[in-house]
C-alpha cells in the first residue's frame, strides 16, 4: 500500500497543529492545538511544507517567554514553517463570517 500523502492546503486555509508537534527551533515549546492560516506552500508530496501565520487566538495565548526567546534570537514569532503532516485543516464553518 502506498504511503498516504498529506492533504494539500491552499493559501488562506485555516489549520490546527497536530498533537505532539513542537517548534522546530525550540523543541521544548509544544504548539499542539495552535491555529493559523496557510500563507504559502513549499515543496511537494512528502516534502510539502506550509508557511503558517498564527491567528489572533494563538497569538493571544502564546507564552510571553516564547515571544521573548524569539526576539532574543532574531526570529519572527508570528509565523512558522512546518511539514504538511504536522497540521490538519479546520472546517471552513469554523471561520468567522
Amino acid at each position: 500500500m502506498a504511503k498516504k500523502e498529506p492533504n494539500k492546503l491552499a493559501a488562506g486555509a485555516a489549520l490546527r497543529i497536530n498533537d505532539g508537534v513542537a517548534l522546530p527551533e525550540f523543541p521544548e515549546q509544544s504548539i499542539a492545538g495552535w491555529t493559523g492560516t496557510v500563507v504559502e506552500q513549499r515543496g511537494r508530496a512528502a516534502d510539502l511544507k506550509y508557511i503558517i501565520e498564527w491567528d489572533d487566538a494563538t497569538l493571544g495565548a502564546m507564552p510571553q517567554s516564547y515571544k521573548d526567546h524569539c526576539e532574543e534570537h532574531g526570529l519572527f514569532y508570528k509565523m512558522v514553517c512546518l511539514p504538511a503532516d504536522q497540521v490538519d485543516a479546520l472546517p471552513s464553518s469554523s471561520a468567522d463570517g
